[in-house]
């Protein structure tokens, strides 16, 4: 349920289709994926799950998967 939830965040704001989502997808790997659409995933997910993810986590933030490990440190289950 939160990972289908995350792929449809990922998928808004990246605007690209759910199915292109995967662990592997990573930051930069599509042009979608840059810095300032980087800062709106975060806003987003901060959003959706109720979190304040923090700095050396959103740097850390660097893959589909990535963001699911993170997530799992502020108690979100996958």
């Amino acid at each position: 349920m939160n990972e289908q939830k995350l792929r449809h965040i990922f998928a808004e704001v990246l605007e690209i289709p759910e199915s292109q989502i995967s662990d592997e997808l990573t930051y930069n790997s599509i042009p979608q994926w840059d810095s300032i659409s980087h800062m709106a995933l975060i806003a987003a997910i901060d959003d959706g799950f109720d979190t304040m993810i923090d700095t050396d986590d959103v740097i850390d933030m660097s893959s589909f998967g990535k963001a699911k490990e993170i997530l799992a440190k502020y108690g979100v289950e996958f």
